[in-house]
Formats: structure tokens, C-alpha cells, sequence
């Protein structure tokens, strides 16, 4: 692991609250750094002993206490005979003091960059309470805003230490293997070919290849795969799985940097600093409304005095224009909008990235709940991306789907093609073994190779052929039963070798690349969320057709080259708007390109899937994207909930303001619940769970 890495770099508006109309005290939430040999506090859920904890560690804290005790004090001066307006100027003096970051950042903010922000509207306020004469309220008006912005700071850096934990999954050292011999090294010193030991129940260091030894490996960590996964000799396995019962021998095969959960942390990292355009939107306005809500509350405290002769000061009980402009200004803040949006982006980045979907920004997880269509590549993507053997069909056949001739056809074929180098062999060998016949046959012997027709081997002794129908038809007494059954699995785009043991045929074998697992059900709740799914492929129409029937998509194209791919998503945007292309980053890296949104599969074993799509499906797994969609929906359903509670009781609060009904501290109150009301509400999508569809486990670091 890199020593310096930033995992959680925070949006404009709490990196620099100038930058915005915000100014909440939000510096305070900094970036959250591993740093090398020291072990960060796991992120612990929201409490409020973790809230006090972290409230007696705020900046400056014990100059606001001080501040606030000598201004309590203040409000009994006059019982020792000090009268106004000195006790006015002693409280004016000890304001700054009691509210030193409200004072100083809001200063700074009107000095400095000419603009105004939360702390300076605060400021403001608190002074004229106590023009008016209303020390007390400025005191809680102080106090509240202070506990506020501590307990946001809180909200906020727990919802972002949650991302912390990705630090967490790779250890930081490792045994490695040199001369026999067993050494604990940093991992930041292994190289490329180095061979590390991995033990029983250890979480595995770094990426590599398997030497020696084989296990059950939990890769859940990262990519979110529910079962265990075989891994034995000549496997890959990824940092921060966990390795099962066995020992393993494992080569490295990248430097620390590189590694795979080194690559998903600076991926979520970056996604942070990709703002999405809500939270752009909202940036902009908060820096035209705070100086906007100024000039109203400077109107509301002079217009009604001059024009109407409306009271300035306070009578009585009945507030005066310059009580209720004050209340306007507190009212008015917009903290809530500021704050609340990028970190319901930010919780909902980091709830995608512990079930091993990677946005690579807000962007991303805001275009997706948009989208009214998906397009899908077929080869690995629909399909597994790899020929299995689909039949198995001996001439004397007994009907059962494992019968002992179908077997033994199935055997002599692995034999025929045990040392072959045709695409096809390997899932002939492959079914061979899930069958248990691998070694009924030695390997042929004496091979040769018919050149794109089949190939002949002696087996036992005698000679051994399979091929093509065309070759078999040409040379071999072939029953007319069984060249049609060939020719029907032709004509659905299965691939098909015949078989003859010297004497006489024996059968057929159909190989294809199948459907994955699930990929229907998949297709169905994409379907239910109102998503008109679409299948792009290079493949022909025949099998286009077949897959597109079995997984249930009506809207197919066949024999596409990539540049048709993107005429046709082109096509899509103009009808749909919005275009998802989803792929596994192999063949379709341009249309993951020029889609909107590009959602690539099984990004924890490729890099070019990590670097091409702008979302990553960590586990070959299409069952995590209903998950994408529906979160996706759901962090943009928090922030329509959080404007729209904002701006409707900021206006309600407002309205009232100007009635006079309202004292300083309970706009205070307003505002300040409405803030932590919309940031609490902003990190339910760190608890979002999928409705429906296959469970999504979470990343943990434990």
C-alpha cells in the first residue's frame, strides 16, 4: 500500500468553504490518510458517547468555552453597578471570543475573498443581539450553532471513515519466501516475481498467481461474491481476499501501488473529487443566495422604518424590523443544501463500494437513475464468455442425461483432445473432468492435425477421429439420424464435433457459450424498473436470437462491428435520451466510452475494465447491477427529500420571521435542526439495502 494515499478527498464545499456560500466550520473534516505503521480507529456507527468524544476534541473549543462563561457572566454586570452602554461595548468585545471560528472564518470569508457565508451571517446576528439588548439569545444562538456544526462534523467524518476500512483489507506486511527461508517484509518492498507464503485464514497481501497449494478463498471483501472460490495452482488470487484452510505459495505479480485494492481505493477516491451536477448546481446557488438573503435582510430592516414608520428597535413585545432582518439572516442560511448533498453523494458512493460496485463519481451514480435504456454486449457479458459443452449424444444413447455410453463418448474425446490447441478443447477436457471420465483414456497419440476440420489420434492402439460433419460426412459411414441432429444444433449456433473410435461413429458433442446464471431474473427487475433492455453483439443473428429469447430481451442486433455498436447507441440516445452500455471491457471499450454511463464486469481481475468503465462490477457478477440502479435511485430520492425540506421550512420559518413571531434563538433552531435533519437523512445511503434480487454482502474489514 502507498503510504500517502487520500481515501476519502471531500468536495469543494467542506475542502474550502469559501469556495461556496456555505462557511460551515467544515475544514475540520479533512481528508482521511493512511498512514504507515499506525492502526486508525475502525469507523463505528453514529452514537452520541462517539459525538461527545468527538466534541472535546474540536479545534479551539476551549476559547469558546471561555468565551461563553465571561459572557454569561457579563449579563449580572449590572449588579455591580457598571452601567450601559459599557456593558454593551464588554459584551461586543467578548462576542469574538466566545464564537472564535464563527468570527474568524466569517472575517476572513468577507475580507478576504468579498463574500459573504454562514459564519458571516452568524456573526452579524449574534452582534445585533446584542445591540438589542438581547445578550442571552446570542448566547444560545452560539452555543447551538457551535454543538451543530460539531455534530455535523461528526455525521460527516463517520460516513467517510466507513472508507477507511478499504485501507484496512490489504495487510501491510507480508512472508515472504527467499532461499528457503520465511521473513516478515513491508509489502511496499515486494516486487514483481517475488513468492510470499499465504497461511491458513490470513488475509492475502497481494495479487498474484498460485505456486504451490490450494484453498477455498473468500473474496467478498472485495468483490462482494457471496461463496468461497476454489483457487489452486496457476490461479489468480487478489489482495485483500481472505485465504481458507490452506497454505499457499503465491508469486507476486505487481508492485504494492498496483495492486487491486490499491486501484478500488484511488478509483473511490477520485469519484469524490467528480462532483456530480446537483451538487455543482447547488455550489453555485449557495454562493448567489447567502449574499442574496444579506440585501433582503438589509431591506426588511430599512424599508418598513423609512417608508411605512414601522418600529426599528424592539417595543415591548412586539419585535422591531431590525429583531426580525436578524432573524431573516439566520433563517436564510443555506448549510443545509450545502452540506447535505455531497455527503448523501459520498455515503452513497461508499455504500456502492462495500458491495463492489465502484461509481467513478457522483456523476455516474446520478446519470443512472436517469436512464430510460441499457445496452448490453452478449460475448461475457450476457454469456459467460467461454465455450461449455452443452450435449453429449452417443449414437446408443439411453436416454438418461449421464448414461454410460454418453460418457464414454464424452471420455475418448478428452482423449482425442488432450493435448489439442483448439479453442473448443478446453471445454471439452473441462466437462470431461466435472464428469469424472478425464482418465478413462490415456492422451492420444501420434496426432495430426486436419487443418480446420478436426483432427486423428491413436488411442489404445487404434485410430481415433474427431472433427467436423463436413469431414465426417466426407469420410466416415455416418447415420442420417445423426446428421440431423447435428445440423439442428448447428442451427441454433452451437458449435459441434462428431467422434469415431476406428470402427465406427459414435456420437456428437455441441459446444457454446452459455447464459450466465441469473442473467434472466436480472433482465426481469431491469424490465420492472421501467428500463428497456437491448443486446448488442458481433455474433450472428442465429445466436443473437437464441440468447436474446433465453435472458428475455425483444430488441436485439447481431453481426455488429464496434463502430456499428456506436451508430446504433447513438441511435438509442436520440429515442431514449440517456445511454447505459454495459460490457466486460474486452471488446467494447468504445461503446463503454461513449455511453453515459459505462458498466463494466468483473473489474477486480482486469485493469483495463478498471480504467474503461465509469462503473465497475468488482465481481463477474450481473446480478449487482439491479443493485447500481436501485441506489442509484435511492441517493437521488435523499437529495430531492433534502432541497425540498430545506428550501419549504427555511421559507415557512421566514414567512414568520417577518410576522414577528419569532425570537433569534428559534431560527437558530430551525436552522440548525434542518441542517442536521438533511445530513442525517443524506447518510441513509450508507445503510441502503436492496429490496429485491440476489443479497449484495458487504466489504468489511474485519
Amino acid at each position: 500500500m502507498t503510504d500517502n494515499t487520500n481515501l476519502s478527498k471531500t468536495p469543494d464545499c467542506i475542502e474550502n468553504p469559501d469556495s461556496t456560500g456555505c462557511g460551515c466550520d467544515c475544514e475540520s473534516t479533512g481528508s482521511i490518510k493512511p498512514e504507515p505503521d499506525k492502526e486508525r480507529p475502525r469507523a463505528a456507527k453514529a452514537s452520541f458517547g462517539g459525538f461527545l468524544s468527538s466534541f472535546w476534541k474540536t479545534p479551539d473549543l476551549k476559547i469558546v468555552i471561555i468565551g461563553l462563561i465571561l459572557l454569561v457572566l457579563s449579563l449580572f454586570l449590572d449588579r455591580l453597578g457598571i452601567q450601559q452602554p459599557w456593558i454593551m461595548i464588554i459584551q461586543l468585545v467578548l462576542l469574538p471570543i466566545a464564537g472564535w471560528s464563527i468570527f474568524r472564518d466569517g472575517f476572513r470569508s468577507l475580507v478576504k475573498n468579498h463574500r459573504f457565508n454562514m459564519n458571516t451571517l452568524m456573526s452579524i446576528a449574534s452582534i445585533g443581539a446584542v445591540i438589542l439588548g438581547e445578550t442571552y439569545e446570542a448566547i444560545v444562538l452560539l452555543l447551538l450553532f457551535t454543538l451543530s456544526e460539531a455534530l455535523e462534523d461528526y455525521i460527516n467524518d463517520n460516513a467517510r471513515q466507513i472508507l477507511a476500512q478499504f485501507a484496512d483489507l490489504a495487510p501491510k506486511t507480508a512472508l515472504l519466501l527467499e532461499d528457503e527461508r520465511e521473513s516478515v517484509v513491508p509489502v511496499g518492498t515486494l516486487q514483481p516475481g517475488d513468492v510470499i507464503v499465504i497461511r491458513p485464514a490470513d488475509r492475502i497481501p497481494m495479487d498474484g498467481i498460485i505456486l504451490r497449494g490450494s484453498s477455498s478463498v473468500n473474496q467478498a471483501p472485495i468483490t462482494g461474491e457471496s461463496k468461497l472460490v476454489e483457487k489452486s495452482s496457476g490461479d489468480e488470487v487478489l489482495s485483500g481476499s481472505i485465504n481458507g484452510q490452506g497454505a499457499l505459495q503465491v508469486q507476486v505479480s505487481k508492485y504494492a501501488q498496483d495492486n487491486t485494492i490499491q486501484r478500488i481505493i484511488e478509483l473511490v477516491t477520485q469519484a469524490q473529487e467528480n462532483k456530480a451536477g446537483q451538487v455543482k448546481f447547488i455550489d453555485r446557488f449557495a454562493a448567489v443566495y447567502t449574499p442574496i438573503v444579506f440585501v433582503i435582510a438589509l431591506l426588511a430592516a430599512t424599508i418598513p422604518v423609512f417608508f411605512f414608520n414601522q418600529p426599528f428597535w424592539n417595543a415591548g413585545s412586539t419585535y422591531g424590523w431590525f429583531h426580525r432582518s436578524l432573524s431573516l439572516l439566520l433563517v436564510g442560511c443555506p448549510c443545509a443544501l450545502v452540506i447535505s448533498t455531497p455527503i448523501t453523494m459520498i455515503s452513497g458512493l461508499t455504500r456502492g463500494a462495500k458491495a463492489g460496485v465502484v461509481f467513478k463519481g457522483g456523476i455516474f451514480l446520478e446519470e443512472l437513475a436517469r436512464t430510460k435504456v441499457i445496452a448490453f454486449d452478449k460475448t461475457g457479458t450476457l454469456t459467460r464468455g467461454e465455450p461449455v459443452v452443452s450435449q453429449v449424444r452417443a449414437i446408443d444413447c439411453e436416454g438418461a442425461q449421464y448414461c454410460p455410453p454418453c460418457d464414454d463418448l464424452l471420455a475418448l474425446t478428452s482423449a482425442l483432445e488432450a493435448h489439442s490447441s483448439h479453442p473448443l478443447s478446453s471445454a471439452v477436457l473441462n466437462e470431461a473432468k466435472l464428469r469424472g471420465v478425464a482418465s478413462t483414456y490415456p492422451a492420444a497419440q501420434d496426432l495430426v492435425v486436419l487443418e480446420g476440420r478436426g483432427q486423428v489420434g491413436t488411442v489404445n492402439g487404434k485410430s481415433g477421429t474427431v472433427g467436423s460433419l463436413a469431414l465426417f460426412l466426407e469420410e466416415h459411414d455416418t447415420p442420417q439420424q445423426l446428421v440431423d441432429e447435428v445440423l439442428a444444433a448447428e442451427s441454433q449456433g452451437k458449435s459441434t464435433m462428431l467422434v469415431c473410435d476406428g470402427d465406427r461413429v459414435r456420437g456428437f458433442l455441441s459446444v457454446e457459450d452459455v447464459v450466465r446464471r441469473g442473467v434472466s431474473e436480472v433482465i426481469s427487475e431491469i424490465k420492472a424498473a421501467g428500463i428497456h433492455p437491448v443486446m448488442l453483439t458481433g455474433d450472428n443473428k442465429t445466436v443473437a436470437q437464441k440468447v436474446a429469447d433465453e435472458v428475455g430481451i425483444e430488441e436485439y442486433h447481431a453481426s455488429l462491428l464496434p463502430e456499428d455498436k456506436l451508430n446504433w447507441l447513438s441511435g438509442l440516445r436520440e429515442k431514449f435520451g440517456s445511454v447505459v452500455m454495459t460490457g466486460d471491457g474486452i471488446n467494447d471499450s468504445p461503446a463503454l466510452a461513449s455511453a453515459e454511463v459505462g458498466i463494466g464486469m468483473g473489474g477486480a481481475g482486469n485493469a483495463q475494465v478498471l480504467e474503461t468503465a465509469d462503473v465497475v462490477l468488482l465481481d463477474d457478477d450481473l446480478g449487482k447491477l439491479p443493485f447500481a440502479i436501485r441506489l442509484s435511485k435511492f441517493v437521488n430520492k435523499l437529495i430531492r427529500q433534502n432541497v425540498v425540506i430545506s428550501l419549504g421550512v427555511k421559507f415557512l420559518i421566514a414567512v414568520i420571521a417577518l410576522l414577528g413571531l419569532t425570537p433569534l434563538w428559534v431560527a437558530v433552531f430551525a436552522d440548525i435542526g434542518i441542517s442536521l435533519l438533511v445530513t442525517l437523512n443524506g447518510t441513509r445511503a450508507l445503510r441502503f439495502e436492496p429490496e429485491t434480487g440476489l443479497a449484495v454482502p458487504e466489504i468489511s474489514a474485519a
